[in-house]
């Protein structure tokens, strides 16, 4: 059968969020370069499978990469990553920063949504405090703390009128930072970032749950049918105001999650793009190009639930896990042990980490000390440990794993619980669990991505840990890209020593692109930019 347009990205779309990666344009141009012309000939229709049903479309609830690929072609923030990987200016038509780099006056371009109303500064105004109001709950209102007034206002401790995001007029919208940030304008590129329709957001706030008039976008394409846990078709947005880069005019989304009928459907040249090739699939080395994508899989800790209110069992636990069997038994390919936090794309000491796996005797050891110190004397008076996971299959066998491993090395009594991938997130969101496991990738490349989730006590694992956000602090100001990572790595440190998270193995995922499918860019993990995209005879 002939293959005849083959994009694969080895569970790129099915992934969730914590850690960056690099841009990459794959087959694209260089900065400043002119992109080619489509094809006339060929119907620019692209036809791709991601697996799974986004957990949603709102982009103030983004959290898992599925959603993340979708959201991505539908809205466009203040800034975006061109081709050629710079950040440039998108809604926003200039951008002008104040002497003390706290304040950022951004214009907003002569921009339209999809059903023609004109895209406003308060459009951005209200996307970014919808994010923060606590009612909300969003997963991403971390990532706007650099504002000002943001973080208390989330926090439930200040007015929303504090918040320091304000519009001008419908072409003005003023921004005022806590400190000096060097890389806001990277961060303004991100989902979190992302406007929405304020005026038909106010009258109807389940806008996002359905593809229709209610769902308008100012991306490069607009939602034109949502089939629940079937398929997502995406059609050029006509109204965008760089349509005339867009040359794809549809994309079809299809949620196909098992392999094999994914495999049947791409060789009957039904699918030009497919996110987990089969092992018995033979991949031409003159049809594709291949990129490695960071993450990292570890076990997230309520440390606001006895016993993980002590780090010395927090650490315990973090010792008797065996990361290399994990990774030999492992059915995804290029997964390395994590000793460390940070991905070691980021960081190559990363490779060895900041403590010896599989220390079996040293976790006994601080097993001993955290019993004291709760005032135990023996490991069976701790309580039953509730290990959740999603329905996933890898999921389920590396926690049985884990399990295993911390009964045998420590004695102490686990239970596992599996919960729907649709609603897992967010209880972990809102630490309904004692210890979770996690998958997660990025929306910005940065170490910091990962390090700013564990950042204070509102963070997914409840820790508090002033030693870090100090640090992290002072990486906002640090303009010196060296010693800025000295300071993130300081602030990686303190974050292992406090061990809120336990760290299990970093993993890379390949992608393929046909030589036929042309322009398409992965600037954060999870986040497809189908933009310049088309397809060649």
């Amino acid at each position: 059968m002939k293959k005849n347009i083959i994009f694969i990205i080895s569970m790129l779309l099915i992934l969730s969020m914590v850690l960056s990666m690099a841009y990459v344009a794959l087959f694209g141009k260089k900065e400043n370069a002119v992109v080619a012309p489509s094809n006339k000939n060929v119907p620019q229709h692209l036809r791709i499978n991601i697996g799974l049903e986004p957990l949603t479309l709102h982009p103030g609830l983004v959290e898992d990469s599925v959603s993340q690929t979708v959201v991505t072609q539908l809205f466009e923030g203040l800034t975006r990553k061109d081709l050629g990987g710079q950040t440039v200016n998108a809604a926003a038509s200039v951008v002008k920063i104040a002497d003390d780099q706290k304040t950022y006056t951004f214009t907003i371009r002569d921009a339209k949504w999809s059903n023609g109303d004109p895209v406003v500064a308060k459009d951005f105004e209200y996307a970014w405090k919808w994010l923060l109001d606590p009612a909300n709950k969003s997963p991403n209102a971390y990532q706007l703390y650099y504002i000002e007034g943001a973080k208390a206002f989330n926090e439930g401790k200040e007015s929303v009128k504090k918040v320091g995001v304000r519009a001008i007029d419908d072409k003005t919208l003023e921004v005022k930072l806590v400190e000096p940030t060097s890389n806001f304008l990277e961060l303004t590129a991100s989902y979190a970032y992302f406007p929405i329709n304020s005026k038909l957001a106010k009258k109807n706030p389940d806008w996002a749950n359905e593809a229709g008039n209610q769902y308008t976008t100012n991306g490069s394409f607009n939602l034109k049918e949502w089939s629940h846990n079937n398929k997502i078709v995406l059609e050029k947005n006509k109204n965008y105001w760089d349509s005339n880069m867009v040359k794809l005019e549809e994309i079809s989304m299809y949620m196909v999650s098992d392999p094999n009928e994914e495999l049947s459907l791409y060789e009957s040249d039904y699918l030009n793009l497919i996110s987990s090739p089969a092992e018995e699939m033979k991949i031409d080395d003159e049809m594709v190009y291949t990129q490695a994508i960071a993450g990292t899989y570890s076990v997230n800790l309520n440390t606001k639930v006895e016993p993980f209110t002590n780090k010395n069992i927090r650490k315990a636990l973090a010792f008797a896990i065996n990361r290399q069997a994990l990774v030999d038994n492992s059915e995804e390919k290029e997964t390395s042990p994590a000793m460390a936090a940070v991905h070691p794309a980021f960081f190559p000491a990363n490779k060895k980490g900041y403590f010896k796996d599989n220390d079996v005797t040293k976790a006994k050891q601080y097993l001993q000390k955290g019993l004291v110190e709760l005032g135990l004397t023996d490991v069976s008076e701790l309580p039953v440990i509730k290990l959740s996971t999603s329905t996933n299959e890898t999921d389920e066998r590396i926690s049985q794993s884990i399990k295993e491993m911390w009964t045998k090395n420590l004695g102490v009594k686990v239970t596992l619980e599996s919960t729907d991938s649709s609603i897992y997130y967010e209880k972990v969101q809102n630490r309904d669990y004692n210890v979770a496991l996690v998958e997660s990738l990025g929306s910005f490349w940065d170490p910091v991505n990962v390090l700013e989730s564990y950042r204070n006590s509102k963070s997914g694992t409840g820790s508090e840990n002033e030693q870090l956000q100090s640090f992290l602090k002072q990486s906002k100001i640090e303009s010196n890209s060296n010693e800025r990572a000295e300071v993130l790595k300081k602030a990686e440190a303190a974050l292992i020593e406090e061990m809120p998270f336990i760290p299990i193995y970093f993993f890379s995922i390949e992608t393929f692109q046909s030589q036929k499918v042309r322009d398409v860019a992965v600037p954060y993990p999870g986040q497809v930019q189908l933009k310049w995209a088309y397809l060649e005879s």
